[in-house]
């Protein structure tokens, strides 16, 4: 099994989490990935990395990310304040990014650039979710991992979308549920949205919410 790596890039998936979230993927014996919240492509460039491994190439991933455009409301995803003037705890990577290559990690061309290996395998969109959802062959995805926009709304149109176009026993693994980790409108989002369709939620590893559809 791959190990989770960061890639010098931001990332808001660390160790352990990083390593789980691949185990999970890898369980379930996934081909088609989707990702809402791309952020810098770390993850995605795990993910890509694990199931070119496991499919022998034969995979496809999605990913959707505002990718610095402009939000919806003002508990959704944009662009981070810390990425406008990013700074690194690495003095050699601060010089990298900031200095040689003047990159913002979030850009669709940097993340586009970070998973050139894949080109073949993967289509990012660019914009809000609610635009972009339909727009991914949601009848062939296997597992979502559900981490863009945090408000109430966004998380329960993200939502009302996958179930709508999702196949039976698809996964979903939302994150920013459980325990320190919890962002409040993203849990009641999924709370109300699972018990309106009731649908069991599973939280993993205190930090997860673990969604399977019938």
């Amino acid at each position: 099994m791959l190990k989770y790596k960061d890639y010098w890039r931001k990332t808001g998936l660390k160790k352990p989490y990083g390593d789980f979230v691949l185990g999970h993927i890898n369980q379930h014996k996934v081909r088609n990935f989707l990702e809402i919240g791309v952020f810098c492509g770390v993850t995605a460039r795990n993910v890509c990395e694990l199931l070119h491994q496991s499919t022998s190439g034969h995979f496809k991933y999605y990913g959707i990310d505002l990718f610095g455009s402009e939000k919806m409301g003002d508990q959704d995803e944009i662009e981070p304040s810390f990425l406008q003037h990013q700074t690194f705890s690495n003095p050699l990577k601060n010089i990298y990014y900031n200095i040689f290559k003047r990159e913002n990690l979030n850009s669709l061309t940097s993340v586009t650039n970070f998973l050139k290996k894949f080109k073949q395998q993967v289509t990012l969109f660019k914009g809000d979710s609610k635009n972009n959802l339909n727009k991914v062959p949601l009848q062939e995805i296997d597992y979502v991992f559900l981490d863009g926009g945090h408000s109430y709304n966004t998380v329960i149109s993200d939502l009302t979308i996958l179930l709508q176009g999702l196949k039976k026993n698809s996964i979903i693994l939302c994150d920013d549920y459980a325990d320190h980790f919890s962002i409040p409108e993203v849990k009641r989002a999924i709370d109300d949205f699972t018990k309106r369709h009731s649908l069991p939620v599973t939280v993993l590893t205190s930090r997860f919410a673990e969604i399977i559809l019938h």
